[in-house]
């Protein structure tokens, strides 16, 4: 028998702390648990601004809290029911930026937060990690318990989180690894670094698609708002079912020149398609999500199709717009650079 959200059936609403909660899946999240009956403790640096949470900023069942999770504190986790753990560099050349960084909060950062809610007695913890720890596969569909090959240090990173977090399941405290395939969609912290949205975006921008690698590469995909209502699926499941459990979040794969290709088909305009050789990528790997239907009764739904229409639509409205926060690891350079700048002016702790 599932959780009751509302706690048999009375008014009160169970809290849940979403950290990196400013971010793209994030902010998403924050809203969909509000909307379906949760209060909700948005924790995050806000590297991108409180902004991104305009959608649910206002509510009576939204907190605030800005704060780094290297920092996070049993007093942060007072009253939270459950955690929601998305606080990362969130993609593999952010990862690369500095390997360092990336080890302490996608790692040892996301280790604290779990073992800090496990202290303050959360009942269940979700991690947000990623298909990427897959990295290379020989051609098979791979599933949770296949051999991992993770190529990069954001995909490194994650694994190691995701051993250390379900290891402290029990005890009454249940944790749950969300393995998530590569997200698209529109969100109010928006991306254009990720496959799907910056092929829809180069073909309103350029007329044009360029693929790299030859295209042969496989992708796991998934819609963003999927990969919302997959944490709340996991917050609502029994706890036996999802107790120290992998899921792989996604609903198909599919080759990168085969996404141009549906891009092309979706767009109401002429799209031209280059394909050229050398790319240094070599992440292609199928991913199975066939754990996720039969023990949870998850299936993503959103199409490629459907988040290449609502981001064109998006972009034709001016609602949103390519910019240096839409690009993580262009961000996280300005933010690097910024920080240097500062460093190398201040002096005794002041600017002027």
């Amino acid at each position: 028998m599932r959780d009751d959200v509302n706690g048999a059936g009375s008014r009160s609403r169970k809290k849940v702390l979403v950290t990196g909660a400013g971010g793209y899946i994030g902010s998403v999240l924050c809203k969909d648990l509000i909307d379906h009956g949760y209060s909700v403790v948005a924790f995050d640096r806000f590297f991108f601004g409180v902004e991104t949470l305009r959608d649910v900023n206002g509510s009576p069942n939204l907190t605030l809290v800005k704060k780094d999770i290297r920092d996070i504190e049993e007093c942060d986790l007072e009253g939270v029911h459950a955690v929601c753990d998305l606080a990362a560099l969130s993609n593999d050349p952010s990862g690369e930026l500095n390997p360092d960084i990336t080890e302490g909060i996608n790692h040892a950062g996301r280790v604290r937060v779990a073992e800090t809610a496990k202290r303050a007695g959360v009942e269940r913890y979700v991690l947000s990690s990623s298909c990427s720890v897959y990295g290379h596969g020989n051609g098979a569909a791979l599933d949770e318990a296949s051999e991992t090959r993770p190529l990069t240090t954001y995909a490194r990173a994650n694994l190691r989180a995701e051993a250390e977090t379900l290891a402290l399941a029990g005890d009454g405290f249940c944790a749950t690894a969300l393995r998530n395939a590569t997200v698209f969609g529109l969100s109010p912290r928006m991306r254009f670094d990720l496959v799907v949205n910056l092929m829809t975006l180069h073909a309103v921008e350029k007329g044009r698609i360029t693929i790299m690698g030859g295209g042969k590469q496989w992708r796991p995909l998934v819609h963003i708002r999927d990969v919302a209502r997959a944490f709340r699926t996991v917050l609502e499941a029994p706890k036996q079912s999802v107790r120290g459990a992998i899921f792989n979040i996604g609903r198909q794969n599919a080759q990168v020149l085969s996404i141009a290709y549906i891009i092309r088909e979706t767009l109401p305009f002429p799209l031209q398609i280059e394909v050229a050789p050398d790319d240094p990528d070599r992440r292609d790997y199928n991913v199975s999500f066939d754990r996720a239907k039969q023990v949870l009764g998850f299936e993503a739904q959103g199409t490629i199709a459907d988040g290449t229409s609502e981001i064109y639509e998006a972009l034709k409205m001016g609602l949103v717009e390519n910019g240096p926060k839409t690009s993580t690891v262009r961000w996280y350079r300005n933010v690097i650079e910024a920080q240097k700048l500062v460093e190398s002016v201040a002096l005794n702790g002041r600017l002027l």
